[in-house]
């Protein structure tokens, strides 16, 4: 958690828990499409990392660039890195989001889970 530092806030590498377990802090920060700045950071990383890859190809095998290797190499790239920076770009977005929008008190509120129906004291579902 970005905040108090509770686990687990991940709960697959696609899945960022719903609110920390600790602090209770809404990761999800209740916008609709709040995550596609996770998304834009996750695209950022891999272009600089493909730029990287390339470049440092180039001029690591100039004059005979092998072409086919080197494409091959960047393809593999730009399919893994976005992958394995996923969860990591996810987390980042919610810590710039927190410098930029502090959270409020709702936002610390008990923590909720999606999906989960818990029955009544009465014995009734919501």
């Amino acid at each position: 958690c970005p905040i108090c530092g509770g686990r687990p806030i991940l709960l697959s590498w696609f899945t960022v828990a719903p609110s920390c377990p600790v602090c209770g802090l809404h990761t999800d920060r209740d916008e609709p499409g709040y995550w596609i700045g996770s998304y834009t950071i996750n695209l950022f990383f891999t272009e600089g990392v493909f730029a990287a890859a390339f470049v440092a190809g180039l001029f690591l095998t100039w004059p005979e660039v092998p072409w086919t290797l080197l494409g091959g190499a960047c393809a593999a790239v730009a399919l893994l890195v976005p992958i394995g920076f996923f969860p990591h770009s996810k987390l980042l977005y919610l810590v710039i989001d927190l410098a930029f929008r502090p959270p409020e008190p709702q936002d610390l509120e008990s923590p909720r889970e999606r999906g989960l129906v818990r029955p009544r004291a009465g014995g009734g579902e919501r």
